[in-house]
């Protein structure tokens, strides 16, 4: 990845910046978008407040993160992430919101291909993971495309639950064998 962010053959996935609020925020405030995420969209303040947590763990785990995904005219697609949760850098997990406009296009499987790429070429990650809602057939579909796997079915309890809640929550995962297997990329169809 170079200083600036990864580039694949239609977006620019750049590290995201203080000043990316308003981009994130108006993101977050598409009902489309958050339909498998949440019913209320973050306020502005806390889009502002996770970009400062973004930014300060991207300086104990250099590479990871959330990055800003345009197009190469610049214009906002929406974001990408390799997130380091409790397993540490060597499991980080892969997420992804596009806004609705550039849905269907094959952006979210690119953008998630590269990042899974990244991880195993330059993180020295030992797998990457994924959770969307069981009912999210387009992310399950996305997660596939990117190489990862189905592992399980679980449940959480919510206060409010979405729809499709009661049908549980899915864990994807790629190993670094699985990827080298796929031939070093996680397009599973370049075998």
């Amino acid at each position: 990845m170079s200083p600036t962010g990864l580039a694949t053959s239609r977006m620019l996935l750049r590290r995201i910046r203080s000043a990316d609020v308003d981009l994130l925020t108006a993101l977050n405030d598409d009902p489309g978008v958050m339909r498998h995420i949440d019913r209320a969209p973050p306020s502005r303040a806390a889009v502002a407040a996770e970009i400062d947590a973004l930014l300060a763990a991207r300086e104990r785990h250099p590479g990871h993160g959330r990055f800003i995904a345009e197009d190469h005219d610049g214009v906002f697609l929406g974001w990408f992430g390799l997130i380091v949760l409790a397993d540490g850098p060597a499991a980080p997990s892969l997420g992804y919101r596009l806004r609705p406009a550039h849905w269907g296009r094959g952006l979210a499987t690119e953008g998630g291909r590269a990042l899974v790429d990244h991880a195993f070429t330059h993180l020295a990650a030992e797998r990457v993971t994924a959770e969307t809602m069981a009912v999210n057939a387009a992310s399950r579909r996305v997660l596939d495309k990117c190489g990862l796997h189905y592992v399980r079915t679980f449940h959480e309890h919510f206060d409010d639950p979405l729809p499709g809640t009661e049908h549980g929550e899915v864990w994807y995962e790629i190993t670094r064998d699985q990827w080298r297997h796929a031939g070093g990329t996680s397009n599973p169809h370049a075998c």
